[in-house]
């Protein structure tokens, strides 16, 4: 994919883009998904400030699926879902141009990331390919904290079960050019 100055691309984000986060507490580990996502549109462009994203994926914190039930419950009331029921991940920016191939491409770029009404800006690398039916694939990846986001990580039983601080946020999106 190359493009003049001036001319952008637009993606259309599938219904079959996940969301998950992994974490571990002093017990064991889990990960909670989201398996489908809204539809929505990136548009990439380029501009004098590099290569400019905008679009958003935004699922509902109800959507989480921890696949136990108390664990699902407890990352809802953490993430605050009566108050603030959605997660917002904007696209911000990207170093370059992906190259739109069957082989997998390594990117970078900038995200922003609000969880209970809380704004934080990552760099976060994406795996980019493309699969025989032209269908795009970015993955991408950040480490995050529940503290970076002013939450207290989730426990029970009188605090002797405790989750670790550190997520990880995992996203696949699949999406076709529009």
């Amino acid at each position: 994919m190359s493009l003049a100055a001036n001319a952008q691309s637009k993606w259309l984000i599938s219904e079959t883009s996940s969301l998950s986060v992994k974490g571990s507490t002093n017990v064991n580990k889990f990960t909670c998904d989201i398996p489908n996502c809204d539809q929505d549109t990136l548009t990439i462009w380029k501009s004098a400030q590099g290569i400019r994203m905008s679009g958003s994926i935004n699922p509902a914190v109800l959507s989480f699926d921890c696949h136990k039930a108390m664990m699902t419950r407890d990352l809802r009331k953490t993430l605050k879902a009566k108050k603030y029921p959605k997660l917002h991940i904007r696209f911000l920016s990207l170093n370059q141009l992906p190259e739109l191939s069957g082989k997998p491409a390594t990117i970078n770029g900038q995200v922003e990331i609000e969880i209970a009404g809380i704004k934080k800006r990552y760099e976060i690398d994406y795996r980019i390919s493309v699969d025989n039916d032209k269908m795009i694939h970015l993955l991408g990846s950040r480490d995050l904290n529940f503290s970076d986001f002013e939450l207290t990580p989730p426990r029970k039983l009188a605090g002797m079960i405790k989750a670790k601080d550190q997520l990880i946020v995992e996203f696949n999106l699949n999406m076709k050019t529009i």
